[in-house]
C-alpha cells in the first residue's frame, strides 16, 4: 500500500524586514535578558484555510493524525534534524545555509543579505529523505495491537559519512543507517517530488515482522534474530539509502517511552513503566535489566518510571524520573541492578499542602534533560519547569511557572484527560536558556540569569510574538475560561476583582522541542509542522 504523502510546503523568511500589509509595526519581544527570537522557517505547513481552522479549535481530519510529529532531535553537529511521526516514518532534514550548503543559496538571496547590512541569513534546513521505520503489528501472545508511532528518535555517533540513529515505537528499537551516495537520475523517471527538492519512496516492508515474535524465544538465547534474516535495504530517495542494521526487541512488556544514548558511543538504554534495560549497539540477543520497579503483585505498584536520560559526559550516570515527582540519579558502577540511588531529587519545600487527589498527577516527571556541561538537570512536570543542581537534591535552583493558571481547573482537566499530557523540555548548549511547550500552540523560553521566572511566551507561527498582543478571547468547547483566580459558577461577565480570564486552546499544543547543539536555534513541532527560530 503506498505511503501517504506529506505536505511539501516550506516557508522561509527573507533576510530583509518588510512591513506588515496592514501597516502596523510587528510586535517586539520584551526587554529582558532573553534574546530576541526570529522566525527562520516552517516545514510541512498546513494550507492557510486548514491552519486557521485548527487555530480556532476545529477538529482535524483523521488522516492528518498520521502526519503528526511525535519526536524530533538534532544530531550532534546540528547538521541534520530528524523527525518521527505517528505513521512510523522518520524524516530527515539537512542544513543548507552552512559550509558547503551556502553555495545552494540563490544570487538574489545573497544580494538581499548585502542590502540588509551584511546580516547573515537565517538558518535553513531542507528536506533530505525519509523512510518507513515501523509498521503496525499485533502481539498474538497478549492480543494487543502495537502502534507504528515513533516514540523516540536518537542519533548515534557517526563512524564515517553515514548517519546512524535509533528509532523506537511502543515495543521495538531499531538501529538505522542512512547513507548518501551519488546516483544518476533515470531517464523517463516521473516519480513525484517531495518537500520541494528530492523524491522519496517508502519502504514497503519493515526490516522484519514483529509478529514472528509470537514464539517468544527466551531472552539471552545464543541465536541473534538479526543475523538470521537478510538485511533489508531501501532506496529512500535520490542519493540516499536506508538500512536497518539492528533490531532490539522482546525485552519490554510495557510501552517504551524513553531511549537514551550513552556518551561511550557503544550502549544505550530503553525504558518502560517498570524497567530500564541496557543494550549494546552490536548485540540484539540480550540486554541487562538495570532498574526494575515491578513488584511481585502488580496491584502493589504505586510508582512507575516516566523518563530516563544518560549523563552527557559521565557514561556511568543515569537519571530517571517517576510518577511520584522523584528524580533518581544512579551509578552503573555500583551494582548490576541499580536499586540504590546516588541522589534523589525531590522538591520538598514547594510541595502543595495539603495534598490532594491531583497532587501526584501534576507532579509526575514528563521529561528531563541534562545541560551540556552536565552540572544541572532540567525536569518538566505538568505545572512547572525546574532546574536542579546535581549537588543539591533537596530543592531546585529555580522553578519556572508554565501552567500555574490552570491550577483552578484541575478537575476539568482530569475529566478530559488533558492533565495527562506529556510536555518535553530542552536546554541550550551552555545551559543558559531553557524551553518547554504549552497549550494554545505556544511554548516558553526561560533564562537562568533572569531575575523573574515567568519567561517569554512564543507562538509556533511565522510571528512568534503575536500572542503577546492578542486580547483574551473565549474559545468554545476548549476549556477556554481559565481565570487566574477561582471562577464562580454563573459569573460570565467581567470579574469584580480585576483578574481577567485567560483563553487556552487545549486542542492545539506544542509537546516536542529541540535545541541546536551549538547555536541558539529552536525547533518545535506543532501537529505536522516544524517551526524553527533563531536569535
Amino acid at each position: 500500500m503506498p505511503m501517504r504523502r506529506r505536505s511539501t510546503r516550506s516557508v522561509a523568511p527573507s533576510p530583509t524586514t518588510s512591513p506588515s500589509p496592514s501597516g502596523r509595526r510587528e510586535p517586539q519581544p520584551p526587554s529582558r535578558l532573553l534574546p530576541q527570537w526570529k522566525f527562520s522557517q516552517v516545514l510541512g505547513e498546513l494550507p492557510p484555510a486548514a491552519a486557521d481552522a485548527h487555530r480556532d479549535g476545529a477538529p482535524r481530519p483523521q488522516d492528518d493524525d498520521a502526519d503528526e510529529i511525535s519526536a524530533i532531535e538534532f544530531d550532534g553537529r546540528g547538521e541534520y534534524l530528524a523527525a518521527g511521526d505517528n505513521a512510523g516514518r522518520v524524516i530527515l532534514f539537512r542544513r543548507t545555509d552552512d559550509g558547503d550548503g551556502a553555495l545552494l543559496r540563490s544570487r538574489a538571496e545573497l544580494e538581499r543579505a548585502d542590502r540588509a547590512g551584511g546580516a547573515p541569513p537565517p538558518p535553513r534546513y531542507s528536506y533530505a529523505t525519509e523512510f518507513q521505520s515501523h509498521v503496525p503489528e499485533f502481539d498474538v501472545m497478549h492480543s494487543l495491537e502495537i502502534s507504528e508511532k515513533i516514540k523516540r528518535v536518537r542519533w548515534c555517533a557517526r563512524p564515517n559519512s553515514s548517519l546512524l540513529m535509533l528509532a523506537a515505537n511502543d515495543r521495538t528499537v531499531k538501529l538505522w543507517k542512512v547513507s548518501e551516495h551519488k546516483k544518476a537520475p533515470k531517464k523517463g523517471s516521473d516519480r513525484p517530488q517531495r518537500w520541494g527538492t528530492t523524491a522519496a519512496l517508502s519502504l514497503q516492508e519493515p526490516y522484519y515482522s514483529e509478529s514472528e515474535w509470537a514464539a517468544m524465544e527466551p531472552r539471552g538465547s545464543s541465536g541473534d534474530p538479526a543475523d538470521e534474516r537478510p538485511e533489508k535495504v531501501g532506496d529512500v530517495g535520490d542519493g540516499y539509502s536506508a538500512k536497518c542494521r539492528r533490531v532490539f526487541g522482546r525485552a519490554h512488556e510495557f510501552n517504551i517511552h524513553s531511549v537514551s544514548n550513552n556518551c561511550d558511543g557503544e550502549t544505550f538504554v530503553s525504558a518502560d513503566d517498570v524497567r530500564i534495560n541496557l543494550w549494546h549497539l552490536e548485540v540484539t540477543s540480550q540486554c541487562f535489566n538495570i532498574v526494575d520497579m515491578r513488584p511481585a503483585d502488580m496491584e502493589d505498584l504505586v510508582e512507575v518510571i516516566t523518563t530516563a536520560e544518560f549523563h552527557p559526559s559521565s557514561c556511568s550516570l543515569l537519571a530517571y524520573g517517576s510518577s511520584s515527582g522523584l528524580v533518581r540519579l544512579v551509578d552503573l558502577r555500583r551494582s548490576a541492578l541499580c536499586d540504590q540511588s546516588v541522589r534523589i531529587f525531590q522538591d520538598r519545600e514547594n510541595r502543595p499542602q495539603p495534598s490532594t487527589f491531583f497532587t501526584e498527577i501534576i507532579s509526575c516527571i514528563t521529561d528531563l534533560k541534562f545541560t551540556g556541561d552536565g552540572q544541572y538537570l532540567l525536569t518538566r512536570d505538568y505545572m512547572n519547569l525546574k532546574l536542579w543542581d546535581l549537588r543539591v537534591e533537596t530543592s531546585p535552583v529555580a522553578t519556572y511557572k508554565v501552567h500555574e493558571f490552570l491550577r483552578p481547573k484541575l478537575s476539568e482537566l482530569y475529566t478530559d484527560d488533558y492533565i495527562f499530557d506529556r510536555f518535553s523540555c530542552c536546554a541550550s548548549k551552555d545551559g543558559a536558556y531553557f524551553a518547554t511547550g504549552s497549550y494554545s500552540n505556544t511554548f516558553k523560553v526561560f533564562s537562568r540569569a533572569a531575575a523573574q521566572t515567568s519567561g517569554t511566551t512564543l507562538e509556533a507561527s511565522t510571528n512568534p510574538y503575536r500572542i503577546q498582543l492578542q486580547a483574551p478571547t473565549k474559545l468554545p468547547a476548549l476549556l477556554s475560561n481559565f481565570p487566574l483566580g477561582v471562577n464562580r459558577k454563573g459569573h460570565d461577565g467581567p470579574r469584580s476583582d480585576g483578574k481577567e480570564e485567560v483563553s487556552c486552546n487545549m486542542a492545539s499544543k506544542v509537546k516536542h522541542l529541540a535545541w541546536h547543539p551549538a547555536e541558539n536555534i529552536i525547533v518545535c513541532a506543532a501537529n505536522n509542522n516544524l517551526y524553527m527560530y533563531h536569535t
